[in-house]
């Protein structure tokens, strides 16, 4: 179990603020600095912004219920962004309070303030941002980050130090936390061996890293390495968007459905024998670097902490809803076939409350 024990390492050192470990000697590293200038004039540009998708949906539950809305709080890189895709709706967030609000019945508020490019390093700003409002906290929050970590070799145990940080101050503020881990950057298909060997072994080592951290902290984590792995690698076509390297609507609908269980589990709305280990799909209670290495390896994969113990499922993906009770304020549900009356609009990475 080395990448267990590797991943417990990294951990360790970024809850005592230790600092990386070099992996690579001097001739590796000039290989992968040309297979990188290689893989950069292949791979697109993320050119763009992406659509806007914050507002409300699930609007037909207000009427039949009259509950508040639960507030989704979004975080993270170009991935929780949505960079790739053209229309609000096809958003990992507006995905996301869709299939909320329609398992809640209950109408969904999202705010998504992650930031395409964003390192960890930017999570603290995105926090504080997000938090900003005392009397609009976010009921739970997802982030997805990791993958400019790792391109950008950022050390490990920096970049897992601030993710657990972060973690720590929404659970402090009282918002429930799902972490999607940094997903298989093996997958992308312009990048060749030996780039593509390390990319995947790195992001990997740091999913699982981050599992430890984020359940420390008190979060849940789903993993999407091996979700965006044998799924993208099949279909890189129609999982990839047109730069090769963000995914597609399909893409990010297929990630969506592998957090939604998890997002709805944290707030107490799947049902109860969901909770306990099924032997059957593999479930079961592990040592917490063991599940965690697991998990990296498997996409969908959910960790939850169990005293010092953690709790691997893998939990039914369920369909994401398209119909019009789900529909965000202002956008046509997608299977009218006309287009959406909301257009995408600029992200300010600056915006304050108020």
């Amino acid at each position: 179990m080395l990448r267990a024990r590797a991943a417990r390492r990294i951990a360790a050192a970024a809850a005592y603020g230790g600092g990386g470990v070099g992996l690579l000697g001097g001739a590796m590293l000039g290989v992968l600095i040309t297979e990188v200038a290689l893989a950069r004039r292949v791979v697109g540009g993320a050119g763009g912004t992406p659509p806007h998708a914050d507002g409300r949906y699930g609007s037909a539950f207000v009427h039949g219920l009259g509950r508040e809305p639960l507030l989704l709080g979004v975080l993270g890189d170009s991935t929780a962004a949505g960079q790739g895709v053209h229309r609000p709706r096809q958003t990992p967030g507006a995905l996301l309070a869709s299939g909320l609000a329609a398992v809640a019945e209950r109408p969904v508020e999202l705010r998504n303030v992650a930031l395409s490019g964003a390192q960890t390093y930017d999570l603290e700003r995105q926090v504080t941002q997000i938090l900003c409002d005392p009397e609009r906290l976010p009921d739970v929050c997802v982030i997805m980050i990791g993958a400019n970590d790792v391109t950008h070799r950022v050390p490990a145990t920096r970049s897992v130090r601030l993710l657990t940080e972060a973690v720590r101050r929404l659970r402090e503020a009282g918002c429930e936390v799902v972490v999607g881990t940094c997903p298989d950057l093996g997958t992308i298909e312009p990048v060749y061996q030996p780039l593509r060997w390390l990319a995947r072994r790195l992001s990997r080592q740091l999913a699982a890293a981050q599992t430890i951290g984020v359940l420390s902290a008190g979060g849940r984590t789903v993993s999407l390495g091996d979700l965006l792995g044998p799924e993208f690698e099949a279909n890189p076509r129609e999982l990839f968007g047109p730069d090769n390297y963000h995914p597609s609507a399909e893409g990010y609908a297929t990630a969506a459905m592998a957090v939604l269980p998890t997002l709805c589990a944290t707030l107490g709305l799947w049902p109860e024998d969901e909770e306990r280990p099924d032997a059957a799909r593999r479930e079961g209670i592990l040592p917490l670097a063991r599940a965690a290495a697991e998990a990296a390896a498997e996409g969908g994969t959910e960790v939850t902490a169990r005293g010092r113990w953690a709790l691997l499922k893998h939990r039914k993906r369920r369909r994401l809803p398209t119909g019009p009770e789900v529909a965000p304020d202002g956008e046509r549900p997608a299977h009218t076939g006309k287009s959406p009356a909301s257009q995408p609009g600029d992200r300010d990475p600056g915006r304050t409350c108020g």
